[in-house]
């Protein structure tokens, strides 16, 4: 519990060791009937977790290594709701890593699974997930509807945590089709629902996400955009997110490239 607290708090690495303590103190024959009272197999919870938590702190290939013993381990178990928990994070993991067609896939058959078990949770976070990965592939009009549609399932639940996280992914969607004034509604929830729920998994990219938002309504707003790419770039090294670290690092390095060349050109 501890590791997942930290985790939505964007306290890498605090929830890295949590999680890791307790994949170390899990025995799947004793600890197994907690699902029953958790909903989830805590042994599953924790590499799922932890994944994603290995790809915040910079380790790509562990995060999957890691994702795929987690889908080995529900398997094994036959603890469908907890496969859902792994689909969702080794999606979420091919996010990060715009690996879309194979975010798309893991979507889709956590959308399979949830429909077949009646899992409306998993179901909504699936959609979600899937109209992202559509957007990315050039279906935007398509994909940002079944985001919103994901949205609102999601939020019929009465579900919160996650919620700012997929608002995020919305907004990079309508930044990606050009939908600006659209994106900055989006940005102005998930940094409502930071400043109200204290997740801040993902506080990082929003920030990055203004300044390209900034940049992409006036050239003039460079100032505005720095302090946006400065803000994300201050959050991924409070929580060492080597990952959002380096996303932020890149918009500032072409953000002052963009300047040097308008300077030298004028």
């Amino acid at each position: 519990m501890l590791g997942q607290t930290f985790f939505w708090f964007g306290e890498m690495a605090r929830a890295r060791a949590h999680l890791e303590e307790s994949t170390t103190l899990y025995d799947a024959k004793q600890h197994h009937p907690l699902a029953v009272r958790y909903g989830t197999d805590p042994g599953v919870t924790c590499r799922a977790y932890a994944a994603t938590a290995l790809w915040l702190l910079g380790y790509p290939a562990q995060a999957l290594r890691r994702g795929h013993e987690a889908v080995a381990l529900a398997q094994e178990l036959s603890h469908p709701f907890s496969l859902g928990l792994t689909l969702l994070h080794i999606a979420w993991i091919h996010q990060y890593r715009r690996e879309w067609q194979s975010a798309q896939e893991q979507a889709e058959a956590l959308i399979a699974l949830a429909t077949e078990q009646g899992f409306p949770l998993w179901l909504a976070e699936g959609t979600m997930v899937r109209g992202w990965a559509l957007v990315m592939q050039g279906q935007g009009a398509e994909g940002i509807a079944q985001m919103r549609q994901g949205e609102a399932a999601f939020q019929a639940t009465g579900g919160t945590v996650s919620l700012a996280y997929n608002l995020a992914q919305r907004l990079e969607a309508h930044r990606q089709v050009g939908q600006i004034e659209a994106g900055l509604a989006v940005l102005a929830d998930a940094l409502g629902l930071v400043d109200k729920t204290g997740e801040r998994l993902w506080e990082a990219e929003l920030y990055r996400l203004q300044g390209e938002i900034r940049l992409a309504r006036t050239t003039e707003h460079h100032t505005e955009a720095e302090t946006s790419f400065q803000q994300a770039l201050d959050s991924a090294c409070r929580q060492q997110a080597k990952a959002l670290e380096l996303r932020a690092a890149m918009s500032l390095s072409r953000l002052w490239q963009a300047a040097g060349q308008a300077r030298r050109s004028s």
